[in-house]
């Protein structure tokens, strides 16, 4: 066994991919983000910690049905609160909230640019370059108004 691959299992990961619980764990982030509107939550969150109120506000919903979003998106690990007097603050749980965001557009952008879909092989598509990703105009891109921070 080489050492790549004794790294690899003694971190869990192998060549092959997730395996059980990972799995399982990556397919519940996923449909945490697969609805628009907690896909536009994450996203607000991504910019600056909000208040449900704004959240609501910013999504066109009720406080009650932002709430149950939240809920969700906590469950999955993608968001964190704070309580101040009140009011809870929402926020992303980490950078990698983002990224992930960015790229699930990114992937959904490409994939409207070729007639082919992953792992098609259409006629000349090994000669023709993928396309290079198109610059993403946020937040309107999933959209959000502008998020206006503090000043």
């Amino acid at each position: 066994m080489d050492a790549q691959a004794s790294s690899r299992e003694s971190d869990g990961r192998s060549s092959d991919g997730p395996h059980g619980d990972g799995v399982e764990e990556a397919v519940a982030v996923l449909k945490a983000v697969a609805d628009p509107t907690r896909f536009r939550l994450l996203w607000a969150l991504s910019q600056q910690e909000l208040p449900v109120g704004r959240l609501a506000e910013l999504v066109g919903a009720h406080v009650a049905a932002v709430s149950q979003h939240l809920a969700k998106l906590r469950t999955a690990g993608l968001v964190a609160s704070r309580r101040d007097g009140t009011r809870i603050f929402y926020r992303v749980s980490g950078e990698h909230v983002r990224g992930l965001l960015e790229e699930v557009v990114v992937v959904a952008a490409s994939s409207g640019d070729s007639g082919t879909g992953p792992g098609d092989s259409g006629p000349g598509s090994a000669a023709e370059p993928a396309p290079a990703p198109r610059a993403l105009r946020w937040p309107r891109a999933v959209g959000l108004r502008p998020v206006r921070r503090p000043t």
